[in-house]
């Protein structure tokens, strides 16, 4: 959980005496919640324990020996290998240069030389608290790109940081969520996600999609049937609201339902019970309904095919995906991570690509999203055979956006930058160096573009119009 700024802060101090930690209580004051263990080796299990913001770590110990040296290492280096490192912060007696230079050089925040200055310390606990707070969520950005194996929630573009927060919110609570998007751009991946990261994640998750179904199978797979109730119904059958009972249930396409199932899903929102086939007795739920559409709900809403009490209950908390094309800075994000998927997949020793094979993933317009893009990676992996992706591996419609193929000597990051200036240059060309019509070439703002020549080097003409 992320760390606000109405929570105590909870320092831990490691020292070999406990006189320390009893002063620093005296003078910190609310806000600050102070621990104490008298050895290194404590203080890494409690580290390994979390709920810590920071350590205080005394430096210069009575008996400096090999093994306290070693444990020094050892605590820095487990805060630091955490998601959202934990700051440590050491005190030493010893103002030299060296000692400043070996502490920060092992990983340390900070060093304070005692006698200790209480404001300039409570200063700095409380900037590492705030640095804390951001490093945890990003962490858990982070974590939720990963939970989903097909790798569609990986993106660091403000659209998808927006879908992430709002998925984090409406987690916690049970309320019906309606998730809008393209096909192929994630929907199910998120309504996992919220699931994974629910009080109801120990609960089943089922999914369910009524395209192309009968009205009778469709309601018999949600609401089951009763012995008899058709034939060829020998037995009780529970449908998938009953199979998911204190959990989550993932309805796709929402849009499909015909207007009497349509009627028949919101009296089971709506009184929390259903009724199987064949029977009138009803049947209590306890389920978090996940809708999703690629279709304009609000049209249809209008057309009258789509009851409208049953989309102001669906759509208490809505969630949009961006399609693939309007959130191209998180292509090569996917890409790669896709790459090192399938590699492992196929065991094959690919770890990057060329800047013409990315420039032609960017510059296509990607209709089938990220499930688009995961089988033209994989695609591209089965028929390679050098250490890279080129544009020779891609099908033959993303040939008209290659850039180059020289495959570069560098890291991927090096590919990129050198990617993103042929494709800038080749912009402001186009335009005979007008920003502002290469900016819209380009698919970004003005402001980025700017940006993108001061770091890229780039040199243009400043008296063009359009500045």
């Amino acid at each position: 959980m992320v760390t606000t700024a109405e929570e105590p802060k909870r320092l831990l101090i490691v020292d070999p005496e406990e006189r320390f930690s009893l002063a620093l209580r005296s003078v910190l004051g609310q806000g600050y919640t102070v621990g104490y263990v008298p050895t290194i080796g404590q203080g890494i299990a409690k580290l390994g324990e979390g709920g810590i913001d920071l350590i205080l770590l005394t430096w210069d110990w009575p008996k400096l020996s090999l093994v306290v040296r070693e444990e020094r290492e050892e605590l820095l280096k487990a805060a630091a290998s955490l998601a959202a490192p934990v700051p440590v912060v050491a005190l030493t007696g010893d103002g030299r240069r060296e000692t400043a230079m070996e502490i920060i050089g092992q990983g340390a925040y900070d060093f304070f030389v005692q006698p200790l200055d209480v404001l300039e310390l409570k200063l700095v606990i409380d900037h590492a608290h705030r640095m804390l707070g951001l490093a945890r969520e990003l962490a858990e950005a982070r974590s939720l790109a990963s939970l989903s194996h097909l790798g569609s929630m990986v993106g660091n573009s403000k659209s998808m940081q927006r879908v992430y927060e709002l998925m984090t919110k409406v987690a916690a609570v049970s309320t019906t969520v309606l998730v809008r998007g393209e096909s192929g751009t994630g929907k199910e991946v998120v309504a996992r996600t919220i699931h994974r990261l629910s009080p109801r994640a120990h609960k089943l998750f089922m999914a369910f999609s009524p395209s192309a179904l009968p009205e009778t199978l469709i309601e018999d797979e949600l609401f089951g049937h009763e012995k008899g109730a058709f034939t060829g119904a020998a037995q009780v059958r529970r449908g998938r609201f009953e199979e998911a009972q204190g959990g989550t249930v993932f309805l796709d396409e929402i849009g499909d339902l015909s207007m009497p199932m349509q009627a028949k899903l919101l009296r089971v929102l709506q009184e929390r019970s259903l009724e199987r086939l064949g029977s009138s007795a009803p049947i209590p739920v306890d389920i978090r309904l996940v809708c999703a559409t690629n279709r304009d709900l609000e049209k249809i809403v209008e057309d009258g095919t789509f009851r409208q009490d049953l989309y102001f209950r669906i759509s208490v908390f809505r969630i949009y995906l961006p399609p693939l094309r309007e959130r191209r800075d998180d292509i090569p994000l996917l890409a790669e991570y896709f790459c090192r998927q399938f590699a492992e997949v196929h065991q094959k020793e690919i770890r990057g690509f060329t800047p013409g094979f990315v420039s032609a993933l960017v510059r296509h317009d990607w209709p089938g999203n990220v499930r688009e893009l995961q089988n033209v990676i994989e695609r591209s992996m089965i028929l390679s055979d050098g250490p890279q992706l080129g544009v020779q591996d891609l099908p033959p419609e993303f040939k008209k956006f290659w850039v180059s193929s020289e495959i570069p000597s560098g890291s991927f990051h090096e590919a990129m930058r050198q990617f993103k200036r042929e494709m800038v240059v080749a912009a402001l060309g186009a335009n005979a160096g007008n920003r502002l019509r290469a900016a819209r070439d380009l698919r970004i703002s003005r402001s980025y573009l700017h940006r993108m020549l001061k770091q890229l080097n780039i040199l243009t003409e400043e008296n063009h119009s359009g500045e």
